[in-house]
This record gives structure tokens, C-alpha cells and sequence, in this order.
């Protein structure tokens, strides 16, 4: 006869998981999948809305695609009309006027048409400041012949001891370059912020303060965004490659 005063011998069993436990995985599993897809749908779809209102703005109101299709239609009365936002018109139309602007850009005609308007956009004060700076940009970023962000990088900032990820542009140039010792040269560094990289700091590091990482520089724009949670591996992108190295090592 067991003596009801001793404690249990037995120890306790595991508590198997409940449905709650079960639909809390199953929703997280599911948010991994659709947020992704989902966020990445609303900034598309954002994106052609902005350029649709952007570019419909500069076409006449009897062009506008909603306008052309109750013609097609024969509903002229107001009445009969029907409402029709179709999503995408304004990008079809702008990439369309891009490449006619371009094709006309590269002959003859429009080289002179378009250095006779920048002569006209030079003798203007606030105007010439605002073009020149855009088309000096616009020209560093889509230029098919210069480099723009091939190397990402390591350099202690804000200070020494704390690393930060950088993104290579170019080595330093013109005054910048005469003005900084001659001793060692120097590299234009962008240091992004998290999680908007878009935004962030141009610094002139010298060159052997900068180290130079094999990582892409989609990678290190995937560690920077996601705050140091996404490393650049291909099989398990919450394992950074170093740890792994090193347990291999041991």
C-alpha cells in the first residue's frame, strides 16, 4: 500500500502540444511565405500607381485609356461612360516616350536640339543648378561604362573599434583627391542605414583602412536591411559562413 504522505517518484510526462501550439506554427510558416510576396506585390503595385498618376497628368484627358476605350465603344454621352483604371498605362507610355526621346537623342538632329536647350537651361540661375546636379547624377548612376557599387566593404565608424558595412563608389578625384595626403590613397565609401539603405553617409576612408569583402554587394545590402539577421549563405541565411568555418575547424 502506497503512503499517501511520499512524494511522487514518477517524473512528469511532457505536455504534447495543443492546437492553439499547432495553428501558432502554421500561421508563422504561412507569414514567412506570404509576407514576402505580399510586400513585394504592394510596392509594385504602389510603384506603377505613382508613375500611372505621374505620367496621365501630362497626356490630354480625351488620350487617357478609359477615354479611348468608351470611344472604341461608342459611349460618348456622360452617362454612358464607364470608369476604367487601368493599372500599368502611365509606365507603358512613359518606357515608350523614354525610348522614343533616346532613339532621338543619339542622331544628329537631337545631339543639336539637346545642346541648344542646355545652353538655354545654362543662362538660367536656380534652373541651371537643379539640371546640372540631376544630370550629373542620373549619368553616374546609369552609365553603362562606369562602376557604381562593386565592392562592399568593412570600416570602423563611427569610431575605432566598431565596424560598420560600406559600399565602395570610386577612389577619390579632383580636389578631393589634392587636398588629402599624398601619401596614401583614398576611396569614396557610402555607409548605409538600417534598414533603409538608400539613405546614409559618403566618407573618404584611405585604402588600407578600408577592408574589402567577397560578399556581393546584394548581400551586404541583405545584411544591412534586415539589421544583421540575413548573411549571405545560400544554405542557411541566419548562419553566418564564419561560424560555420569554425565549427568545422573544432
Amino acid at each position: 500500500m502506497n503512503n499517501p504522505f511520499e512524494d511522487e517518484t514518477h517524473p512528469p510526462q511532457p505536455r504534447k502540444p495543443g492546437l492553439f501550439a499547432h495553428l501558432r506554427a502554421a500561421f508563422l510558416t504561412g507569414l514567412v511565405v506570404v509576407a514576402p510576396i505580399g510586400l513585394t506585390a504592394y510596392v509594385i503595385w504602389t510603384v506603377i500607381g505613382w508613375v500611372d498618376g505621374w505620367v496621365l497628368t501630362f497626356v490630354p484627358s480625351s488620350y487617357h485609356p478609359d477615354a479611348l476605350i468608351n470611344r472604341f465603344l461608342g459611349y460618348t454621352e456622360p452617362g454612358e461612360q464607364i470608369h476604367i483604371n487601368l493599372r500599368g498605362a502611365g509606365v507603358v507610355i512613359f518606357l515608350i516616350f523614354t525610348v522614343v526621346v533616346g532613339w532621338i537623342a543619339k542622331g544628329l538632329v537631337g545631339r543639336s536640339l539637346i545642346r541648344w536647350a542646355e545652353n538655354l537651361v545654362d543662362r538660367t540661375p536656380v534652373v541651371r543648378s537643379i539640371y546640372n546636379g540631376v544630370k550629373q547624377i542620373a549619368e553616374t548612376v546609369f552609365s553603362q561604362s562606369g562602376t557604381s557599387f562593386d565592392k562592399a566593404c568593412l570600416i570602423e565608424y563611427p569610431r575605432r573599434g566598431i565596424w560598420a558595412i560600406g559600399f565602395v563608389s570610386t577612389k577619390a578625384k579632383g580636389e578631393v583627391a589634392r587636398r588629402t595626403p599624398e601619401d596614401e590613397k583614398y576611396l569614396s565609401v557610402f555607409v548605409p542605414t538600417t534598414p533603409n539603405p538608400t539613405s546614409g553617409f559618403l566618407l573618404f576612408f584611405p585604402e588600407s583602412d578600408v577592408i574589402l569583402l567577397d560578399m556581393s554587394v546584394e548581400d551586404a545590402a541583405k545584411l544591412v536591411i534586415s539589421a544583421g539577421l540575413v548573411y549571405p549563405n545560400a544554405k542557411d541565411p541566419t548562419q553566418p559562413p564564419a561560424e560555420k568555418s569554425l565549427e568545422k575547424a573544432e
